[in-house]
């Protein structure tokens, strides 16, 4: 079945790539309420045009960030829920330096990889299952365009879409072709060190340097680290003082936390919370929290994910699974308990980077697959 529907996508090559054309030539910077207005508006037109209408369409305000569309398509029981966020990291006005390409089997353009193939293998996957007849099941699409920015808006939608579905698939790029079964969860927090100012010549005994304080903050953070256990803390920004002959009265620091486990995310908890300034003049707090919970490779998401590695077999081709550093919004729906298969969208490379493109037959085998797994999730 899954050959029969690879040669069906595969005779579609040019339709798949002139959706994909228009797509990326629509741009959709995370930053720009204007562009992600015009971004969403076309994708509505355009999935109404090749799925049909849905049954129905949730549409959310997202304030200053991306609004958000939740689809329902009519199928057989329980809704698969697929994720695809339509921002991108690229500004407005990159297109007119790196127009979409192809050359060979290489796509280019901006947003291309991460994520913009991925919706259009989606929608070409339920295509596929319509063309050859074959049953699909009930399909709740999320739309969102904050996910670049943490999906600060979208998560509430995202969770509560989650409810009541059998399966999640995430239309994010895959990693060298693997599909992702784990995510790290991320922390994204901001030490403040408080001290008191004096003449660093005349008075340095009056002052308590906050630079001191967040110095020795930072290597206690750092020292959090722990690679077999999957953990890395890493404080990217450091800011304070005001002079160079002046004790620090302020500094902060901008920490990236990445954890593999709910266990190492509480024990990062604790260690920040046990922060203390070492001069009782001075004081320490922390602000932010845990942008994505961790995504752990369930019993349940081990079993959708032989679903895929037994269809793609099917094709010739060994689906590899992998876990990685980054996470997305898929995340949000394992952390509910969920089965989640993330990275199933392109084959390809270079997300966020000037070198982001997409495999052309990679595309049509993963619309193909996708098919297949939407089909197999019907039964």
């Amino acid at each position: 079945m899954i050959r029969e529907l690879h040669e069906w996508v595969r005779a579609h090559r040019d339709d798949l790539l002139a959706d994909l054309a228009a797509y990326v030539g629509i741009e959709t910077p995370s930053d720009d309420k204007s562009a992600l207005d015009r971004g969403l508006s076309w994708v509505d037109g355009w999935l109404r045009d090749r799925l049909g209408a849905p049954e129905n369409v949730q549409d959310v305000d997202g304030g200053p960030y991306g609004d958000i569309k939740v689809y329902d398509f009519a199928g057989i029981g329980e809704p698969v829920l697929l994720l695809c966020h339509y921002d991108t990291v690229w500004p407005l006005g990159t297109l007119a330096e790196w127009p979409f390409t192809v050359d060979g089997d290489r796509a280019t353009g901006p947003g291309i990889f991460d994520m913009k193939s991925g919706l259009v293998h989606a929608v070409w996957a339920l295509r596929a299952l319509d063309a050859a007849g074959l049953p699909r099941p009930a399909v709740r699409l999320v739309l969102n365009g904050d996910e670049e920015i943490g999906s600060p808006a979208s998560r509430p939608v995202i969770e509560a879409a989650a409810a009541g579905t059998r399966a999640t698939l995430v239309f994010e790029a895959s990693a060298g072709g693997a599909v992702k079964t784990a995510r790290k969860g991320v922390g994204i927090f901001r030490v403040r060190a408080t001290g008191v100012e004096a003449h660093a010549g005349l008075d340095p005994a009056k002052g308590a340097s906050a630079i001191d304080e967040l110095a020795r903050a930072v290597l206690a953070l750092h020292g959090l680290s722990d690679p077999d256990a999957g953990t890395t803390v890493n404080v990217g920004v450091i800011e304070g003082g005001t002079r160079s002959n002046v004790i620090a009265g302020a500094a902060s620091g901008e920490v990236d936390v990445r954890v593999s486990t709910a266990a190492e995310a509480a024990r990062v908890d604790a260690a920040l919370a046990a922060l203390k300034a070492h001069d009782p003049r001075a004081a320490l707090t922390v602000e932010g929290g845990w942008n994505r919970p961790v995504m752990e490779r369930s019993a349940a998401i081990a079993k959708v994910y032989e679903l895929a590695r037994e269809e793609a077999a099917q094709l010739g081709v060994t689906l590899r699974e992998c876990s990685v550093g980054g996470a997305s919004d898929g995340n949000f729906v394992a952390a509910l308990g969920h089965p989640v298969l993330d990275g199933f969208g392109a084959v390809g490379d270079g997300a966020h980077a000037r070198h982001e493109h997409i495999s052309v037959e990679g595309m049509l085998e993963r619309t193909a697959l996708a098919a297949a797994v939407l089909h197999r999730l019907a039964g």
